[in-house]
């Protein structure tokens, strides 16, 4: 498969174009950015066969798939422009801001007859994929605590992950995102009639809470960020099930921690572990299933870190072959969006004007 990575930041030079690169059923045929530093790394690099400003140079009879990792603001511009020239677009997550921008993908996915693949990796993890497989012994689903809290890692600060025009949001957006993705298949597509939550950003000023581990390029972290580091919600869906989702750039805690925990009617099930690649990490994930009192370990598979985004990929040309793949991902793209611009009106720090019936 014929593949261009757009957008070389962090992760499309340590995440996306290294794999891809490395993969036996992908040619990177192009890396396009329009910074030249960025342009001048990757050509010494050699992991791409072209590189170019600009992803109006990339012509749809050579190019299967483009993996787009631009900053935040620019997905859908970005990945609405190549949809419609009728590029299949891998867009990274948040694949948009706001609900209208949902529809613009939409539309330029229909105007170009192309597919749009989304999403972020975590559903893609072997102690997540083990947590799947608990899921029918636990009953009818009550309720799900989520939490992803790092002890020191907010994202090029100063830069512009933590401007809201850039970013569209803080710690919600960026590693929420993940988390309601990694719910959605436990929830079977059920939407939230309820959604409350609060934000906070006591760790957005000074460069000591900076994710380091990233080696983002040197910003003014003096200059903080009008973004939140910490986001705390409460929902509940159509169909009674509630989640209290934690998501936290920094905090107090010594290591960064996810912490799934599943309760249904006829068991538990806990997984702690660490999504991403910090290297703060609490060690083996461990999956804890318990049922009358009684509490089991399940052996969860060691994989190194990162290795989701290899699942990930290895799925790609199957989604984009599967039969009525298209308009999927934007549906839920439009959903994620949809409760992430609620929680935000919820905390009276929404970034865009709410949409009314999202």
């Amino acid at each position: 498969m014929r593949v261009a990575v757009v957008g070389l930041g962090w992760a499309g030079r340590s995440i996306w174009l290294p794999r891809l690169h490395e993969h036996p059923g992908f040619t990177v045929v192009a890396a396009v950015d329009s910074r030249p530093d960025a342009r001048r790394a990757v050509a010494r690099e050699g992991m791409a066969a072209t590189v170019q400003a600009s992803a109006d140079e990339l012509d749809p009879r050579s190019v299967d798939l483009a993996v787009v990792a631009v900053p935040n603001h620019l997905h859908t511009a970005v990945g609405a422009e190549l949809l419609a020239r009728g590029i299949p677009v891998f867009l990274e997550k948040p694949v948009c801001l706001t609900s209208g921008e949902a529809d613009q993908l939409a539309e330029a996915e229909h105007r170009g007859g192309s597919v749009l693949l989304a999403g972020s990796a975590a559903r893609y993890r072997a102690d997540v994929r083990a947590l799947y497989g608990l899921a029918g012994e636990l009953g009818e689903l009550r309720h799900i605590e989520l939490s992803w809290v790092r002890a020191r890692g907010v994202p090029d600060m100063g830069g512009w992950f933590t401007r809201r025009r850039m970013s569209g949001g803080g710690a919600l957006v960026d590693l929420g995102w993940h988390l309601f993705d990694t719910i959605a298949p436990l929830l079977g597509g059920a939407r939230f009639e309820q959604v409350v939550g609060t934000v906070s950003d006591d760790f957005m000023n000074g460069g000591s809470w900076r994710a380091s581990w990233r080696q983002d390029e040197p910003v003014s972290a003096d200059e903080g960020g009008d973004v939140e580091d910490t986001a705390r919600g409460f929902l509940v869906t159509e169909d009674g099930v509630s989640v209290s989702l934690r998501a936290s750039w920094a905090s107090h805690e010594t290591h960064d921690v996810t912490l799934v925990r599943v309760e249904g009617s006829a068991g538990t099930a806990v997984l702690r572990c660490t999504f991403g690649f910090s290297p703060n990490r609490v060690g083996a994930a461990t999956l804890t299933w318990t049922r009358n009192g009684e509490a089991q370990p399940v052996t969860v598979p060691d994989e190194p870190v990162g290795s989701e985004y290899l699942g990930q990929i290895d799925e790609l040309p199957r989604m984009l072959a599967e039969p009525g793949g298209a308009g999927r991902a934007v549906e839920e793209a439009r959903r994620t969006i949809g409760v992430i611009e609620r929680f935000y009106a919820s905390a009276r720090r929404a970034p865009w004007p709410v949409t009314a019936g999202r």
